[in-house]
């Protein structure tokens, strides 16, 4: 890829910002306009897929000859995907759900440039287990503010990962970009390669 024409991330998360840049790849933010709350699916693989597969196709139009990558977060428990929590309240009643309960979660990633005709997309699924909470941890953990803007209203990759007892899958999933598939999709349709970065 060449320096000139970074990657578009088609998303304001800080989190898969931080694991691009863990990564190496050049990338340039342009948030998507799709609604997440507008998509509905009756399983997670296929609701994720379907809203970062919108998101990917709403930035292309704006981007047709630019790379453009898309993603989206599900929490599964109980048939019910648990997106970001409205309010405080709403972010307890979360929490209160997934303690001491396993649950799943998904995420979509859709690659495509639209001037070359070329979309990749996969579902990545991980299982999450938080320990039993008190109420006064959830208040605690509520009162910090980082469940607010995070899918099931924990981040495992912050405060919440103190109430994380398992993890079967991939970790970088659950904080928001599944970086084993994504990097052989990246390589695959030439948007980008790691090795690269070894070349002189």
């Amino acid at each position: 890829m060449s320096s000139k024409e970074p990657l578009i991330l088609a998303s304001s998360s800080s989190r898969r910002k931080d694991l691009l840049e863990l990564l190496g790849v050049p990338f340039q933010v342009v948030p998507s306009r799709v609604l997440e709350e507008a998509v509905r699916a009756s399983q997670p693989q296929e609701l994720s897929i379907k809203a970062a597969v919108l998101k990917a196709r709403e930035v292309a139009g704006r981007y047709p000859s630019r790379w453009v990558l898309a993603a989206d977060t599900v929490v599964w428990l109980d048939g019910t995907a648990l997106g970001k929590p409205a309010g405080e309240e709403d972010a307890r009643r979360m929490l209160k759900m997934l303690q001491a309960r396993v649950h799943e979660v998904v995420t979509g990633v859709c690659v495509l440039r639209l001037d070359k005709g070329l979309e990749r997309r996969c579902a990545v699924s991980t299982l999450v287990q938080l320990r039993e909470l008190s109420p006064l941890e959830v208040d605690w953990y509520v009162s910090t503010g980082e469940p607010m803007d995070k899918a099931g209203a924990y981040a495992i990759q912050g405060l919440g990962g103190i109430f994380v007892t398992r993890i079967q899958g991939s970790y970088t999933n659950v904080v928001g970009l599944p970086l084993p598939e994504l990097v052989l999709i990246l390589r695959e349709v030439g948007a980008w390669d790691f090795l690269s970065q070894c070349e002189a």
